[in-house]
């Protein structure tokens, strides 16, 4: 007996986006049959074993560093979800070199699967990347769309791995692939999240949320029969829209009413983190409809997942969550733990200088709420944006490489998907099709990765330097 339902295999099932994936497929099982890869020290996981109780998948035991487990996820798949990988900021605290292999190597495998098992033509690849690809982008540079420069922030190597693996992706040869980057993404464990990380996020940077709901639904959404071919080799950012576009301090508001009475703001970072509004999420919302959840409605529906302790807790005893939370902005890796032990590398990189963050109020009535322009602002990426890729020119590829303070070494223009040499301002030689380059806005592999350079590739490269006036030191 034959079946035409779909064969879809996920990664990373057991996160917050993976397990709402799982949902929102097997909500799909008349038309798709799901095949998640878990790790054989997951076989306890909730998820694991709802998974098996009710029977939404078939479960492969690996990992992504195990290429004989990928190629067997991939075998017959007609979509590959790639969610998974380590992330902040538990990868933080692991060896880049473990990241790496993980983040960027199973990028890889996926890849190499696909190609050896799979069919390259037609099956699809959907990879999961992130807004820490931009890096901070505090206003008035606080509006971005894909395209815009790859900026790392410093200490970030999560973000390397991911910006190198969706190089992986795009660069892979395979017909049908999207790199979705990701913004914040609210979910119902967000209360139990203790980590010193939560003091690296501005009070007056930006978020365009997405939901774990709604990025569900988009990973079901794009394993349908229904999605454009306009969709395919291109890059795309995951928001909620105009009712999602929050300032952190609105967040936290929302998320910790009595903040005022818990936090202090000079415990918190100016720069160095990530996220941003976003002039084009509505495009994939477009082309794969998924937006259901708005961030007032997660907030509305937030509380009938926590444990009334930890709802009431910071109400009826708040000195002694701030003294809770005081110990861990006083912890390794927490903002005041830099001061006392006179960390200056990382007291620049996140505050500009000591001078910089004693200026800052040390109570909330005389601390200033800052509210960003709603207006978007675009940066100029260096070429005729209004011409369709299909019609670029040679013209198009080496006045973008010009603006980059670099040179287009191509004699003839073959394609917006055929590598094409070029040299950056540092003098490095590297090949990289133009799709890359202009639409996902990556540049130099060496350079891109390299935050310590940042500062001297600001003053030889314009393309760049319009996201890093924020960034030098104060």
């Amino acid at each position: 007996m034959t079946t035409s339902r779909k064969t879809v295999f996920l990664t990373g099932a057991t996160g917050n986006m993976g397990r709402e994936a799982v949902k929102r497929i097997a909500e799909r099982r008349d038309t798709l049959r799901l095949r998640i890869l878990v790790r054989p020290e997951e076989r306890k996981h909730p998820v694991v074993r709802a998974v098996e109780h009710e029977q939404l998948a078939e479960i492969v035991w690996g990992d992504l560093t195990d290429p004989a487990s990928i190629a067997e996820g991939v075998k017959g798949a007609d979509v590959v979800l790639h969610v998974g990988g380590l992330v902040s900021p538990q990868c933080d605290r692991m060896p880049p070199e473990v990241v790496t292999a993980v983040n960027v190597g199973g990028a890889r495998n996926i890849v190499d699967a696909i190609r050896a098992t799979g069919d390259a033509d037609r099956t699809r690849l959907v990879y999961i990347g992130t807004v820490a690809e931009t890096g901070s982008r505090n206003a008035p540079i606080h509006w971005g769309r894909t395209g815009d420069p790859i900026k790392i922030s410093t200490y970030d190597h999560y973000a390397v791995t991911k910006t190198q693996a969706e190089a992986v992706v795009a660069e892979s040869g395979i017909r049908h692939w999207v790199s979705v980057r990701q913004s914040g993404m609210a979910h119902f464990n967000m209360w139990r999240i203790f980590d010193p990380i939560m003091f690296h996020n501005p009070l007056n940077g930006v978020f365009e949320w997405s939901t774990a709901n709604d990025s569900g639904r988009l990973m079901a959404a794009l394993c349908g029969d229904d999605v454009p071919d306009a969709l395919w080799r291109g890059f795309y950012n995951i928001g909620g829209g105009a009712t999602s576009r929050v300032v952190n301090h609105e967040f936290m508001a929302r998320s910790m009413p009595d903040f005022r009475k818990v936090l202090r703001p000079h415990w918190f970072a100016t720069r160095n983190f990530h996220g941003q509004w976003y002039a084009d999420s509505d495009r994939l919302e477009a082309l794969v409809p998924f937006r259901e959840q708005s961030i007032d409605a997660f907030f509305d529906e937030a509380p009938r997942h926590m444990p009334a302790v930890a709802r009431l807790f910071p109400k009826l005893l708040p000195g002694l969550v701030r003294k809770r939370i005081e110990a861990l902005a006083r912890a390794p890796e927490g903002s005041l733990h830099w001061f006392a032990t006179n960390d200056d590398a990382k007291i620049q990189a996140y505050f500009g200088s000591r001078a910089a963050w004693e200026t800052i109020p040390r109570d909330w009535d005389q601390f200033t709420f800052a509210q960003p322009s709603r207006t978007p602002n675009l940066l100029d990426h260096g070429y005729d944006e209004s011409r369709d890729p299909e019609d670029w020119r040679l013209d198009d590829l080496r006045a973008a490489a010009d603006y980059r303070g670099g040179h287009c070494h191509a004699a003839e223009y073959k394609g917006v998907h055929a590598p094409v040499d070029w040299e950056c301002a540092s003098g490095h030689r590297f090949a990289m099709s133009p799709n890359l380059y202009l639409r996902g806005g990556h540049w130099c592999p060496t350079c891109m990765v390299a935050p310590a350079g940042y500062e001297a590739e600001a003053k030889r490269n314009p393309f760049f330097a319009q996201v890093w006036r924020d960034e030098g030191p104060a």
